[in-house]
């Protein structure tokens, strides 16, 4: 059996990889693709980043993921990261996409979902669903896990960048048409 395609996204901190993301998911929908899995996005008060929130993009569930004000055990670049949240919302959409969506999307893995070791072993394990799969992630991070995932000759990696940010959407839609639809050419 062929395994579907997977697609690896990398941008620097602050690149708009999200943005970039529901760019993408709204063309896919377009196409009649259906896209389902986690999406992080920023919280923010005062034009200022205070926090993150984890979505289920299918259900369009949220919760507090990372917060300045979060006491937590784990914490990141200020932020307390509230593990369970990932794992109630981020972790169930994955998994929840892997058996009724068209393509999987996991945006993002982080050096804040990875202190989740239910959420690494669920992005281990959807890498061997035959589903196409999107997932984004910081260029620069040294995680074990991203390591491993850079190694796989099954990935295509894509780097997202100031140049190339408008064209990305199309190429990434391109690739995932092909896949599910088959190239009519």
């Amino acid at each position: 059996m062929v395994k579907s395609l997977k697609i690896g996204i990398s941008g620097a901190w602050g690149t708009q990889k999200s943005k970039t993301i529901k760019s993408i998911i709204d063309m896919l929908t377009k196409e009649d693709i259906n896209v389902g899995g986690m999406v992080t996005e920023p919280i923010m008060e005062d034009n200022r980043r205070v926090g993150f929130q984890v979505m289920d993009w299918r259900t369009k569930e949220k919760a507090v993921f990372a917060h300045l004000d979060l006491d937590s055990s784990v914490e990141i670049k200020g932020y307390g990261v509230n593990l369970d949240s990932l794992n109630e919302v981020g972790v169930k959409a994955i998994k929840n996409a892997a058996q009724e969506n068209d393509v999987v999307l996991i945006d993002e893995i982080g050096k804040m979902q990875v202190e989740s070791e239910e959420f690494c072993e669920m992005v281990s394990k959807i890498f061997e669903v035959n589903k196409p799969l999107i997932i984004t992630f910081e260029k620069k991070s040294r995680n074990t896990l991203l390591q491993d995932l850079r190694r796989r000759d099954d990935v295509r990696m894509l780097e997202l960048t100031e140049v190339n940010k408008d064209l990305l959407p199309y190429k990434v839609v391109e690739l995932l048409k092909e896949e599910l639809q088959g190239d009519v050419t």
